[in-house]
């Protein structure tokens, strides 16, 4: 398989936290050396998974600093840089270049529902006012409305810095098209763990992973196995890893994916408001669903 500018196993990192709410500084270097030593190949921060909806804009740019740091060249950084006005998330992605991303990832505008045109303007503004390449993040589920084939690939003709789109959507046929008709620079990147061995299988570029923040070598090994021509292998460890895919959004995400990553000794299972700790019944389940993969163990392996 053609392996596009942004391609493989990305994670959308969570944001660790301190009980009292403030940002972890030494959990997050801790988390990107994880992510060095299990392969990972880009890390991305500040996007939903890493709460940013809690962060404030000097927050986010801390945390996008200090991933920078800790990255030393060893991986790619990118960064959530989204939000439902324009004029803030033209903002947030300026800051986010500003503090060492190499790609912003901008989420479709939530709540407030634009037309087609509207998603076209909105994030066409905000790849005109950035250097940096530009991931569109198509997710109908949160966002309250879908980013069609047709300004996807509109956006990816007309602005050169748009090139690759997380597709989130679920809607295998819109994903079909889209892998069909996009141009040869845009990487389709799977939005759903679940999702990801199907999508590769026809020609998608990888993943932005959520279970990639408990289990990176494994994510890896699924992508890089793909990558390989070897679907067996990657068919065993999806299988392999499909219930804790499946599991992490027992509840809203990024709720079961911190308790197992507290449970692992990564992080402190803290949130933010809205944000709470997840319930006796899902921690019951995914207590089982780690003690079936042994992530409860000092290493994580596939």
């Amino acid at each position: 398989m053609k392996r596009r500018a942004i391609s493989g196993s990305a994670v959308a990192l969570a944001t660790p936290f301190k009980r009292d709410e403030s940002i972890d500084e030494v959990a997050l270097r801790r988390l990107v050396k994880f992510h060095i030593e299990g392969g990972t190949d880009i890390v991305i921060p500040c996007g939903t998974t890493g709460e940013a909806p809690a962060l404030s804009a000097d927050e986010q740019r801390r945390v996008i600093e200090i991933v920078k740091e800790e990255a030393d060249g060893k991986i790619r950084v990118m960064a959530g840089a989204g939000s439902n006005s324009t004029r803030h998330a033209i903002e947030l992605a300026k800051a986010a270049e500003k503090a060492g991303a190499e790609a912003i990832l901008s989420v479709a505008p939530y709540y407030n529902k634009p037309t087609q045109e509207g998603h076209y303007r909105h994030f066409r503004a905000i790849a005109d006012a950035v250097s940096v390449p530009v991931i569109l993040y198509n997710v109908p589920t949160r966002a309250g409305s879908n980013v069609n084939v047709e300004t996807m690939l509109r956006l990816a003709n007309d602005a050169p810095n748009i090139i690759a789109v997380k597709e989130a959507s679920g809607n295998m046929t819109q994903i079909m098209e889209l892998l069909r008709n996009r141009p040869d620079h845009l990487a389709v990147l799977s939005g759903d763990d679940p999702l990801t061995l199907a999508m590769m299988a026809m020609g998608a570029d990888g993943v932005i992973s959520v279970a990639a923040n408990q289990v990176p070598k494994a994510v890896k090994a699924l992508v890089e196995a793909v990558f390989a021509g070897n679907l067996a292998e990657a068919q065993r460890i999806h299988h392999r890893y499909l219930n804790l895919f499946a599991m992490n959004f027992l509840e809203s995400n990024p709720i079961p994916v911190k308790y197992v990553m507290s449970r692992m000794g990564l992080i402190e299972e803290v949130y933010r408001l809205p944000m709470t700790e997840a319930s006796a019944a899902t921690k019951a389940k995914l207590d089982a669903e780690m003690r079936r993969l042994g992530l409860l163990s000092s290493e994580v392996l596939a």
